[in-house]
């Protein structure tokens, strides 16, 4: 038996301690493993009729020396990408595929899936495990659909995958947002200003909503409920004049939206179709500096809530992962994502992540007025509520 793995999408503290759990379960029953570099650009690029530059460009044998200490540092040591070799433009079409895949007439991309089926028969690949958000585990459930094994295992610091309470890289994502938050009270108690901070999240809300929850800070806005401005200005005015330290701390989503406005996105859509979000916190606290008359302290905390190694909770539900996606596929089950539910890990349909979306709940876990959470009723709610 030989597996591939490989990640996709946005790097996550964890990732590497779920390539070393699937390494180490698979060398135990006498597997062989190699990853793919750079995500799904990995089997889109390896071009069979030049195998040895191929394999040593986009291949990784995985063993027990190759993965030993791998666990203690955050990132990918596959690297990764937000390549999706179902929709390939002309411009990230490798030139060996080039006479092979012409791009369709009134279309943009490409269907490449038959190239990297060839690849995967051609390495003797009989099972693949992909660790990614919807957008990696997508193409994994494709590839099932073409009647290759599949066991997806489920990652993003936004915790968005819908089918499972919980995703690789989340909790530590919340504790770098809380310790740097909270930090960010020294400068801006020291001038009595206001603080405007802006998480990663995309179009969910949870990073931002227990960061700033588990943070105490005075407002928090999510892609869920857009906000008034002025109304915020009224209500962050009052949070600094009640604080004996006269200043006052807000949270915003990258995905939040004002009344009226539109998300804060640009640059050319990825694979996915999806554009860079980030700008909002800044256009934020220009809005806020003009309503109050107060300066402002703009910070985007982006790559540091997903930089450096994993804390203990993620080392343990990314091992977990590992082991049980490997250990699904000597048990003779495949097509599945790798999940946590009711507290319990289990499994799902690998398509599960497609079928959803996983936002916020506003009316247990958000005051919708107030712009902050409120969370009034958790039982029966998953540790990290949603």
């Amino acid at each position: 038996m030989r597996i591939g793995v490989l990640t996709g999408g946005g790097d996550v503290p964890g990732l590497n301690p779920c390539i070393k759990a699937i390494t180490r379960r698979a060398n135990e029953l006498g597997w062989d493993v190699v990853g793919f570099r750079q995500g799904w650009a990995g089997p889109l690029n390896f071009n069979p009729d030049d195998d040895e530059a191929s394999r040593k460009e986009w291949l990784m044998q995985l063993g027990a020396n190759e993965v030993r200490g791998i666990d203690r540092t955050g990132g990918t040591i596959l690297h990764s990408s937000r390549t999706n070799p179902g929709k390939v433009r002309e411009q990230d079409l490798p030139d060996f595929l080039k006479s092979r895949f012409p791009i369709p007439e009134g279309k943009d991309t490409v269907d490449c899936t038959p190239h990297v089926l060839k690849v995967l028969e051609h390495l003797e690949i009989n099972a693949l495990i992909p660790i990614g958000g919807d957008d990696t585990l997508s193409y994994g459930a494709r590839l099932h659909t073409e009647g290759f094994k599949v066991n997806a295992v489920p990652k993003t610091m936004d915790n968005d995958v819908h089918g499972t309470d919980y995703c690789i890289g989340f909790s530590t994502a919340v504790s770098r947002s809380v310790e740097l938050i909270n930090a960010l009270r020294t400068p801006t108690g020291s001038h009595e200003r206001i603080a405007v901070i802006e998480l990663f999240g995309r179009n969910s809300g949870e990073t931002a909503l227990i960061s700033g929850y588990l943070s105490d800070a005075d407002r928090v806005l999510i892609p869920e409920v857009e906000f008034d401005v002025k109304h915020l200005a009224e209500l962050i005015r009052e949070d600094r004049a009640r604080n004996p330290a006269n200043y006052a701390m807000c949270v915003i989503s990258e995905g939040a939206i004002m009344t009226g406005g539109d998300v804060h996105e640009g640059g050319e859509e990825d694979a996915y179709g999806h554009k860079k979000l980030g700008g909002v916190g800044k256009s934020l606290g220009d809005a806020l500096k003009s309503l109050t008359g107060v300066e402002i302290v703009s910070q985007n905390l982006g790559y540091l809530m997903r930089a450096g190694g994993p804390d203990a909770l993620d080392l343990m539900v990314a091992g977990s992962y590992g082991a049980m996606a490997v250990q699904q596929l000597a048990d003779g089950n495949s097509g599945l994502m790798m999940a946590l539910y009711d507290g319990n890990y289990t499994t799902v349909p690998g398509d599960t992540c497609i079928q959803g979306i996983k936002r916020v709940d506003v009316k247990n876990l958000y005051d919708s007025d107030a712009y902050r959470p409120r969370i009034a009723r958790v039982k029966g709610k998953p540790m990290f509520l949603y």
